[in-house]
């Protein structure tokens, strides 16, 4: 029973980690770390228990699991190629839509990469580069569970009714309208609005987004009538009109609500898509706005695409710490390799 002390202080160090701050990746590796303890400790409790019952309740999620990582894969796989093919029908075949679709053929490749064995049809001097390359792919399978991870648990994120700002995040007009996607995320401000003037004083809402260079006006003016038509006081809206991109959306937007209350001492959340959501807080830091965001809802349809350009704009946030991991064990394994041939 003692290892169970090992699961109880991850969680502890989880927790404090989250409280102190959502925004943070890391949170969704500690987390992780301690789902798997706590799982291992699972299994100690039963191999160590006379009950036949707590093992069978104890076994059957690993059982899940297992069915899961099996099938589960598989159908994953069909459902990204079927969601690629509704995507495009749907938005257009580009680029930008085309991620399940990568997706899906990565994991087909995946699977039949142990059929196929490379690495038996080379030299073995060369095997140090393969397993590089396999350590490699186990490194982002770490990454990205841990930024799923972080991502989903920031959905519980849940900010106090006491706000004095809303910052709306702009994504874009069609024709110089407010497209559904946009028209989302200023529904959450509008609905987080009024919950809060029913029961305090309402915030103000900055409607972040500059001027695109196929736009007639700026989304921040497009987005304010929006919110205006829809029954919020003009007297309570600001623009923000400069930004092109979420992370001058923050910084901005900070300028704003400084300039507003001079003496620092304001709360403010933002709203976005629920699949920006993560990445959004991330810039949200940088920006040193101490800022937590609620996410709008997404079409299904749309979320794994989007969801994956989310992953891969993560990755290039921190290119430079995954070039020098991903570097320094493809040189470990290159040398490796020369000595192995040195050797024989």
């Amino acid at each position: 029973m003692s290892f169970g002390i090992i699961p109880l202080i991850l969680f502890i160090i989880f927790l404090i980690s989250y409280l102190k701050d959502p925004r943070k990746i890391i949170n969704g590796f500690l987390f992780n770390t301690f789902i798997c303890f706590f799982l291992i400790f699972c299994v100690i409790v039963s191999l160590n228990s006379d009950s036949v019952v707590l093992r069978y309740i104890i076994f059957l999620p690993f059982l899940a699991l297992l069915f899961m990582l099996t099938f589960g894969t598989i159908a994953l796989m069909f459902g990204l190629f079927l969601n690629a093919r509704i995507l495009m029908k749907r938005e257009g075949r580009r680029f930008t839509n085309s991620l399940t679709l990568i997706a899906a053929l990565g994991m087909l490749f995946c699977m039949l990469l142990p059929i196929i064995n490379p690495a038996s049809l080379v030299s073995s001097h060369f095997q140090p580069i393969f397993a590089g390359i396999s350590l490699i792919s186990v490194y982002f399978f770490i990454h990205l569970s841990n930024f799923l991870s972080a991502y989903f648990l920031y959905q519980f994120n849940r900010p106090r009714r006491n706000q004095d700002f809303i910052i709306v995040l702009g994504s874009g007009l069609i024709n110089d309208k407010v497209p559904p996607l946009l028209a989302s995320r200023i529904h959450k401000a509008i609905d987080f609005y009024w919950k809060q003037a029913a029961v305090n004083t309402p915030p103000t809402i900055i409607f972040s987004g500059g001027q695109g260079p196929d736009e007639g006006l700026p989304e921040a003016e497009a987005m304010q009538k929006y919110a205006v038509q829809k029954g919020i006081p003009l007297e309570h809206t600001v623009q923000e009109n400069r930004s092109v991109n979420t992370y001058q959306n923050m910084l901005f937007s900070k300028e704003i609500m400084d300039s507003l209350k001079p003496d620092g001492k304001y709360k403010s959340i933002f709203t976005t898509n629920n699949f920006h959501l993560f990445r959004a807080g991330i810039y949200a830091r940088q920006a040193g706005l101490n800022s937590q965001g609620i996410g709008s809802k997404t079409a299904f349809y749309y979320w794994p695409n989007a969801m994956i350009r989310e992953y891969v704009a993560i990755v290039v946030m921190g290119r430079k710490r995954h070039m020098k991991i991903c570097g320094t064990i493809l040189g470990f394994a290159l040398f490796l390799t020369v000595l192995s041939f040195i050797v024989s």
